[in-house]
């Protein structure tokens, strides 16, 4: 089973930018498709962007759209999420995980904090 390590969270101003990082260990994930999710405080956890395992095409929820780019690197082993014109409601604990997801692959997340 993959285990999943997210970070590079952190306190940002609204407007500013973010690079998440998802780093797999256990098995190669490089033909999973992959995803970030997150969730706000109350809120239940809600799906942000995907990267297929073949061919690297995208997707995103639209509150993130244009705004948001979710890429990965094969050959490390790993997922990122470049977050930019960042809004307080982007505030939110982010996971990465399979899709589908793999429940036992959880990890910790990454708190992201957005100031107004």
């Amino acid at each position: 089973q993959v285990q999943l390590v997210e970070s590079g969270g952190g306190l940002v101003q609204a407007g500013g930018s973010l690079r998440l990082s998802c780093a797999a260990s256990g098995r190669t994930i490089s033909s999973s498709d992959m995803g970030w999710y997150r969730q706000a405080p109350g809120k239940e956890r809600e799906f942000v962007a995907r990267i297929y395992g073949s061919g690297g095409r995208t997707y995103y929820a639209d509150s993130v759209k244009g705004r948001f780019t979710i890429s990965r690197d094969n050959a490390k082993n790993m997922v990122y999420l470049q977050m930019n014109s960042l809004k307080p409601e982007d505030t939110a604990i982010y996971y990465c995980n399979a899709i589908p997801v793999v429940v036992g692959s959880w990890g910790q997340g990454t708190q992201v904090t957005v100031s107004s």
